[in-house]
């Protein structure tokens, strides 16, 4: 058993992930711990020496693989071309390779993971690598092609404003049945790249940030972080040739809550809080779809892959919002392609603890105004909703009003659709018409036979008597006039 890591192969198999090498060489603090580092070392490095045998050098395979590909974007979650699904190995030695236009260093990275890094700008490439490395991070290099929606949104619940920047690669954000982790390697397919997100803060960047040969254009526009990595981004990816993508902003004038926020009070939040599971979290309305973050994993739901929108478990000061998908179309890649691992979406997403106040404006500004059906009308749900009652009504409308406000608002509350009302009229009618016969029917003497009392039915009789009584003498008075 020897007493000291064998550098050199841990080198050659973590060249990519110095954050790797240099955990083991901490926690290497026992015999046993270093010979078992190094037996791990020993047998990665076999099989990549195997793999090279039989295939070729990565290096090489990957670059001709690249050189081949097609240069056709996507649209729509859907593959037409273009880099495919890259894999947490994937391109690192492609992105390395590509000379560096960019460097913005010291930015705070929290997906796919939380650290501080340098982020690097290439004709073909976005990645990270570590202050003071010329190493891309395994699983943060995204070629620009493969990234399908970026948004800029403000960070929540903070005194200081800060923004997230969340980049969105291809088929990344969908709800899996299965969720792919970021470890997962499921018959050697290749996963997808988790998405990226990195916070700046509302301030110009310091002095020495910006590096690389495009640093001096990027002065002109570096006022702020916000400035310098819009332009950033927006240039990178339409060189690329993807100019699907836009850079999606919130807008309150759009979509807000009416929640006040206790550290800006001057400004409108717009985004509401909201659980996935046992995770809590943020939805933005944004315009092309709903985003719920920033916890891992992110999930963001284009519109034109909603199909209805649903209320339930609703009670006095929260609900639920369902969201149901279109599955008709692969999650993660088509299903066809022998490379890409297929996980087909989940059908029904459900965020649960949304505030009752913002149910009007999730309802009225985004649901309808995007034309999403509502089913919480639906038979299966059964919802106890009481959203218009516990919505709170301005001060005036229940000063003034207030009763025919509650009048109309009970209107529909019953939880029953159009067809389902008529039928219930339909029967109430019904039942009003046997109940009329009930009344004009004799039982005679089956009612004693039966038990039922009879002095109810001798006081019946006396009232029929003492009517037609009445009614003869108001025609009598009658004929006299």
């Amino acid at each position: 058993m020897t007493d000291q890591l064998d550098d050199r192969t841990l080198r050659l198999v973590f060249q990519s992930r110095p954050d790797i090498l240099a955990g083991i060489q901490k926690a290497a603090d026992t015999p046993a711990r270093i010979a078992l580092f190094n037996d791990i070392a020993s047998f990665v490095y076999e099989q990549i020496g195997a793999a090279d045998a039989q295939n070729g050098p990565a290096s090489k395979r990957r670059r001709v693989d690249i050189a081949q590909l097609p240069t056709h974007t996507q649209t729509n979650g859907q593959a037409h071309g273009g880099l495919p699904p890259a894999s947490l190995s994937a391109g690192v030695d492609a992105a390395a390779a590509d000379p560096v236009l960019l460097e913005i260093k010291d930015i705070s990275v929290s997906a796919p993971q939380r650290k501080k890094y340098d982020l690097c700008f290439t004709k073909h490439y976005l990645y990270a690598r570590a202050s003071g490395t010329s190493v891309p991070v395994q699983g943060i290099v995204y070629p620009w092609k493969d990234i399908e929606h970026a948004f800029y949104l403000p960070v929540p619940d903070k005194s200081q404003a800060q923004y997230n920047y969340v980049l969105l690669p291809r088929d990344s954000y969908l709800p899996t049945t299965k969720q792919v982790g970021a470890n997962a390697n499921t018959n050697d397919k290749q996963q997808p790249l988790e998405p990226l997100v990195f916070t700046v803060p509302a301030t110009a960047p310091k002095p020495g940030t910006v590096a690389g040969p495009s640093a001096a254009a990027a002065e002109a526009v570096s006022d702020t972080y916000s400035s310098l990595f819009h332009w950033a981004l927006v240039t990178s990816m339409r060189s690329a040739g993807n100019h699907a993508c836009e850079l999606i902003a919130s807008d309150p004038r759009l979509f807000h809550s009416v929640a006040r926020q206790s550290h800006r009070p001057g400004e409108k939040a717009v985004h509401v809080k909201a659980f996935r599971g046992t995770k809590d979290g943020f939805l933005f309305f944004l315009p092309t779809g709903i985003l719920w973050g920033f916890k891992k994993p992110l999930v963001f739901l284009p519109l034109d892959r909603i199909v209805a929108v649903s209320y339930t478990n609703v009670l006095r000061t929260t609900f639920n919002m369902v969201v149901e998908l279109d599955t008709d179309a692969p999650a993660n890649g088509d299903a066809n392609d022998n490379n890409t691992a297929a996980t087909p979406i989940e059908k029904e997403v459900e965020f649960g603890m949304l505030d009752q106040e913002d149910y009007q404006a999730i309802d009225e500004t985004y649901v309808r105004r995007h034309g999403l059906a509502d089913r919480s009308m639906a038979e299966q749900r059964k919802a106890k909703r009481q959203l218009a009652e516990n919505h709170r009504k301005p001060a005036a409308a229940a000063s003034s009003g207030g009763d025919d406000a509650a009048a109309a608002a009970d209107e529909g509350a019953d939880g029953l659709t159009e067809l389902e009302r008529a039928q219930r009229e339909a029967e109430q009618r019904l039942q009003d018409e046997e109940d009329e016969l009930e009344e004009d029917y004799d039982p005679g003497s089956e009612g004693d036979s039966e038990g039922e009392g009879g002095s109810s039915e001798e006081d019946e009789d006396k009232e029929e008597e003492e009517e037609e009584e009445e009614e003869e003498e108001e025609g009598a008075d009658r004929m006299q006039e």
